[in-house]
């Protein structure tokens, strides 16, 4: 094969590389994953997506046995090849990718996918302006250290390059891990040198994205009590993003224990690329909404990328 066809997508500015292999004929390289993530010689984005039937992947396989109606399987990668469980932002990128593909066209219904942390489940849902906006239930998350971290309020020390002084982070897991650290005001959030990873220390087995936050209050509107928040990210395999959707759940859930009892159910997540809502749920669950754009989709010359050979699976 000479040549692969791919959509380019983003969700608050954390951008993909979308591959439709329903069938599960394609195998891709970590090398060509980084070749079409690569924003000199390929495409360009933070992260590759192929969409490829549930049945087809051990993982999914699970999926379809947690729920019959996840047909299809996110299989995730990080902007370097590395494999990752899931991605909020990503998620309503791929639900955005089935649409358009014919996949999801009951505006009623949900869409049920499998990843690598469980089931999700996409609603078309109205943003704060009107706009068309996706949620997604991210399902259960849990702080890493459990009750000793909740009261201690914090379990992880994080040096970052531009901070001064090393800061105390919570861990938190959202069906992949989260380390965040709380920022005195906006201008220290900007000082801060993301390009280059934060040491985390205890070091993570599997690594972590760290996210920095600076909590700006809560408000009340038509709707409740809602709290805000704004926050940078690095990503693990990536490096900075303009947002991430596991990371404003994570954030949002740690600002929410630092706050304690009465804190608001509802936080909107200011990142670089735009605004994110983070919602508590039932059953220890949080939910995920924000926007979703296809902006292209393309032909590659597998050729010219020299990044990777494609191979069928």
């Amino acid at each position: 094969m000479s040549t692969l066809a791919v959509t380019k997508g983003h969700g608050t500015g954390n951008d993909f590389v979308l591959v439709d292999d329903r069938a599960g004929v394609l195998d891709l390289p970590a090398g060509l994953v980084g070749a079409l993530c690569d924003r000199h010689i390929g495409i360009g984005g933070d992260g590759l997506i192929r969409l490829v039937g549930s049945a087809l992947l051990p993982e999914g396989a699970a999926c379809l046995a947690q729920d019959p109606a996840a047909r299809w399987f996110m299989d995730y990668r990080n902007g370097d090849g590395s494999i990752a469980e899931m991605c909020g932002n990503g998620v309503r990128v791929l639900a955005r990718f089935a649409e358009r593909l014919g996949l999801w066209d009951d505006a009623s219904a949900e869409l049920v996918l499998g990843t690598r942390a469980g089931v999700r489940r996409v609603r078309r849902v109205l943003g704060p302006a009107g706009e068309d906006w996706y949620s997604v239930d991210m399902g259960p998350w849990h702080l890493t250290g459990g009750e000793a971290a909740e009261r201690a309020g914090a379990d992880a020390l994080v040096a970052v390059d531009g901070l001064v002084d090393v800061r105390p982070g919570l861990r938190v897991d959202v069906g992949n891990p989260h380390t965040v650290i709380a920022l005195a005001d906006p201008a220290e959030l900007d000082s801060a040198e993301l390009w280059r990873a934060p040491r985390v220390e205890p070091a993570p087995p599997a690594g972590t994205n760290v996210e920095l936050v600076v909590p700006l209050g809560e408000e009340l509107t038509p709707d409740g009590e809602v709290g805000r928040l704004r926050m940078r990210v690095h990503e693990r395999g990536v490096g900075e993003t303009r947002s991430c959707g596991t990371g404003a759940c994570a954030a949002a859930m740690a600002v929410r224990t630092w706050a304690g009892p009465g804190a608001p159910a509802t936080w909107l997540v200011e990142v670089p690329g735009g605004t994110l809502r983070v919602r508590v749920i039932d059953g220890g669950r949080v939910e995920l909404a924000g926007p979703a754009v296809l902006v292209a989709s393309v032909e590659v010359d597998l050729d010219a990328l020299g990044g990777g050979v494609l191979r069928p699976a």
